[in-house]
């Protein structure tokens, strides 16, 4: 019988799966993921297993599951829209729909279903009883309900598209960081994690900069040299190449690391290869500007996670199970709503 034990023993045990894949199984696994999107290399896939793996780690995973009811009132079908930006970006709603009871309809992004439909075989693999609660389908006509993630214009079609049943949707966000000018090489080395990881194509990749009035970038971009290598893939030095000559032509003053663009300007969301940065005076300064974008933020990183609601630098894609995307606990809707 396909209880609460037994789904979350099956989660478990997928997450010491994932840790103990080899070298030839990550390698062949990103080579099939790369020939459907150019962007899931090696070391991408890599980081999204390893980070799944640690979402499923015991006992946190025993802990939060605790934190909500066991069992259904009504098991329901559960729709969901999953994204395909980075790779295995839609684990976390398979998780949670799965977990509380519930049969998921996915409807993966085109950009990751290699990925998404070898996970689900690995938990199936695990618990056979699954394969009846996973459903990968183009249309999601017979949910009961739906969680969605697209971008902000997608947003308002889903709104509309699902308003007459329960849903949740999520938005465009971006993540910032916080410098002081006190960081340590080694604190601002970290950050180059925050910034490159996924080459910045994810919702918690460091896309803006807060720094104080007069700040000195020298050693951020010294820093962030070992990152260079992101030039290695045609894609992003496509996407740096475009920005540069952007940047140029229009005379924008920005700084220029040879495979990174920093430029002062307000707006959260950057291209790929280009991080924006504000300054401020004063905390009071900071905390207001925080404020206004606080609906855009997924989430901020700061030296040692200092700053208050912050991670620590290099932490932006490491989140915990209960840390959850536009800070909506999927959890709860599916626990309340259904």
């Amino acid at each position: 019988m396909l209880n609460h034990a037994s789904r979350l023993a099956a989660f478990a045990a997928l997450g010491r799966r994932l840790a103990s894949l080899s070298e030839a199984e990550l390698t062949d696994l990103a080579a099939r993921a790369r020939s459907r999107n150019a962007w899931f290399d090696l070391p991408n896939v890599r980081a999204a297993i390893a980070g799944i793996a640690h979402l499923l780690a015991e006992p946190g995973l025993t802990r939060w599951a605790g934190r909500y009811p066991a069992e259904p009132t009504e098991p329901r079908k559960v729709g969901v829209v999953m994204a395909g930006n980075i790779p295995l970006v839609g684990f976390h709603d398979l998780l949670c729909v799965l977990l509380s009871g519930h049969t998921l309809l996915a409807k993966p992004s085109k950009d990751d279903t290699v990925l998404m439909l070898w996970i689900a075989k690995e938990l199936t693999d695990i618990e056979p009883a699954f394969a009846e609660r996973i459903q990968f389908v183009e249309r999601l006509n017979a949910a009961d309900a739906f969680i969605a993630t697209g971008s902000d214009n997608t947003a308002r079609y889903f709104e509309f598209y699902f308003k007459n049943k329960p849903h949740l949707i999520r938005r465009n966000r971006t993540s910032l960081a916080i410098l002081t000018g006190r960081e340590t090489p080694e604190e601002l080395a970290k950050l180059g994690a925050d910034i490159f990881q996924y080459y910045g194509l994810g919702c918690r990749n460091v896309s803006k900069l807060y720094v104080p009035e007069g700040y000195d970038f020298v050693p951020l971009l010294d820093a962030l040299q070992p990152w260079h290598t992101v030039l290695d893939h045609h894609k992003y030095q496509n996407n740096y190449d475009y920005n540069k000559s952007i940047l140029l032509v229009n005379a924008v003053p920005h700084f220029d690391t040879g495979f990174l663009l920093l430029t002062e300007r307000a707006a959260l969301v950057s291209p790929i290869s280009v991080v924006h940065y504000s300054t401020y005076t004063q905390e009071i300064d900071l905390l207001d500007q925080l404020t206004d974008v606080a609906a855009q933020t997924q989430c901020l990183v700061s030296a040692g996670g200092r700053y208050p609601g912050s991670f620590p630098l290099g932490q932006a894609q490491h989140p915990g199970v209960g840390d959850y995307a536009d800070g909506i606990d999927t959890m709860e809707f599916l626990a309340a709503e259904l």
